[in-house]
C-alpha cells in the first residue's frame, strides 16, 4: 500500500484496466446493444419500431428509472430462441474479458421472457451455455442469479421459482429488480425465505430510487447478503455503520447513477463518501448498453470525475468486487494474486 500512496495520477487509466475484477451488478438483457437487437430482429422477423441502430440509440434518454424500463424490456422483444440468449451472453463476456473481469455473475430476468411464451428452459440453457463457453474459450468464470420483478405480484414471483427449479444446477441465486417504487422489500418476504430454504444466495435492489428503509429491510426481511446499489445508505448513520461493521457489499454502478438522475453528475456521486466510511463498494455496469458504459468505462469516469479518488481506491474496489463475490476461497486468492501483480506490473511500466 506505500507504493499506491505514490503511485502516478496520470497511470491510473492504466491500473484500472489491468487489476482483474469481478462484476456483480449486471443485467444480462441490459447488455443487448443496439446492433445485435437489430440483427436478432432480423433474424427472429419481429418488427421494430425504430428504422435503424441510430434511432434506437438516440432514444436512450431516460429522464427515471421507469423511463429506461419501457424501452429495456421492449428491447428483450427479440429474444426468442436459445441461440439467441446464448449470443446475447457471449457479445457480453467477450467485452468483459477486454477490461479484465475474471469473473461475472449475471442477472436476468426470466419473468421478462416468460410473459412473451418464451420457455424458462429456452432462457436458461442459452444463458448457462454461454457461461460455460466464457469459461472454456475466455476463461472468464461466472455464474448466474435469476431475479424476480418487483412490480409484478410475489404470487408470480413463487410461481416462476418453481418453472425454474428443474434447472436449478444452472443458477446459484435469487434477486429483486425493476422499480423500487411502491413496491418495497416486505411484498417479497414469504418468496425470499423459500429461496433461503433452497440454499439460494440472496441479493436485492434496494436504496437507489427507494429510501434507506429499503435497505434495512432487504437485509432483515429477505436476508439479502448484498446490496446492488445503495447509494442512499448514507441518510440513515446507523445503516451506513451496519453495513461496514458487517461487511455487506454494496454493487455500485455510477453511470447508471447518473443517467437515471440518482446524481446530476458523477462529480455529485458519492462514492468517495462510501468508501470513505469503510464500506464494501463493488463498482459494476448495470445495464451498460443503455447507461453508456461497462465496467471499465464505469471505472474511468468516476476517478476522473472525482479526484479524491487514488490508486488505493482502485486497487481497493478490485479487492472488495473479488471479496463479496460468490466464488470459491481458492478462486479468489487466485485472483488477489493475480491483483497484486498487476499492481506491481503497472507500476514498472
Amino acid at each position: 500500500m506505500d507504493t499506491l500512496k505514490t503511485f502516478p495520477r496520470q497511470k491510473l487509466p492504466a491500473l484500472l484496466q489491468a487489476l482483474p475484477k469481478a462484476e456483480l451488478h449486471v443485467h444480462i438483457e441490459g447488455t443487448l446493444e443496439p446492433e445485435l437487437i437489430f440483427t436478432l430482429a432480423q433474424r427472429n422477423n419481429v418488427a421494430l419500431p425504430y428504422p435503424d441502430v441510430e434511432a434506437l440509440r438516440a432514444a436512450y434518454a431516460f429522464t427515471d428509472l421507469q423511463s429506461f424500463l419501457d424501452i429495456y424490456y421492449a428491447g428483450a422483444g427479440v429474444l426468442l430462441h436459445e441461440q439467441d440468449f446464448f449470443d446475447m451472453a457471449m457479445a457480453y463476456f467477450h467485452r468483459a474479458a477486454a477490461d479484465g473481469i475474471v469473473h461475472a455473475e449475471l442477472f436476468f430476468d426470466p419473468q421478462t421472457h416468460t410473459a412473451r411464451g418464451v420457455p424458462m428452459a429456452t432462457v436458461i440453457l442459452g444463458l448457462a451455455r454461454a457461461c460455460d463457453t466464457a469459461r472454456a474459450e475466455l476463461g472468464v468464470s461466472s455464474a448466474l442469479i435469476l431475479c424476480f420483478l418487483r412490480h409484478l405480484s410475489e404470487a408470480e414471483a413463487f410461481q416462476t421459482l418453481e418453472n425454474a427449479l428443474p434447472y436449478r444446477q444452472h443458477f446459484i441465486g435469487i434477486g429483486l429488480d425493476s422499480g423500487e417504487r411502491g413496491n418495497p422489500p416486505e411484498k417479497f418476504a414469504r418468496v425470499f425465505a423459500r429461496c433461503r430454504e433452497l440454499g439460494l444466495r440472496i441479493v436485492a435492489h434496494a436504496g437507489e430510487e427507494g429510501p434507506a428503509q429499503y435497505i434495512s429491510d432487504a437485509l432483515d426481511l429477505l436476508g439479502a447478503e448484498r446490496i446492488d446499489h445503495g447509494v442512499r445508505c448514507v441518510e440513515d448513520p446507523q445503516l451506513v455503520q451496519r453495513l461496514a461493521r458487517d461487511r455487506i457489499p454494496l454493487t455500485v454502478c455510477p453511470l447508471s447513477n447518473v443517467k437515471l438522475r440518482v446524481f446530476d453528475t458523477m462529480a455529485a456521486h458519492n462514492l468517495a463518501v462510501l468508501l470513505d466510511a469503510g464500506l464494501c463498494v463493488t463498482i459494476n455496469s448495470d445495464d451498460p448498453a443503455y447507461f453508456g458504459g461497462y465496467l471499465n468505462q464505469n471505472l474511468l469516469e468516476a476517478f476522473q470525475a472525482l479526484p479524491q479518488l487514488d490508486a488505493r481506491h482502485a486497487v481497493q474496489l478490485a479487492r472488495n468486487s473479488i471479496d463479496a463475490s460468490f466464488t470459491s476461497d481458492a478462486d479468489k486468492a487466485r485472483w488477489h494474486n493475480q491483483l497484486a501483480r498487476a499492481v506491481e506490473q503497472t507500476w514498472l511500466d
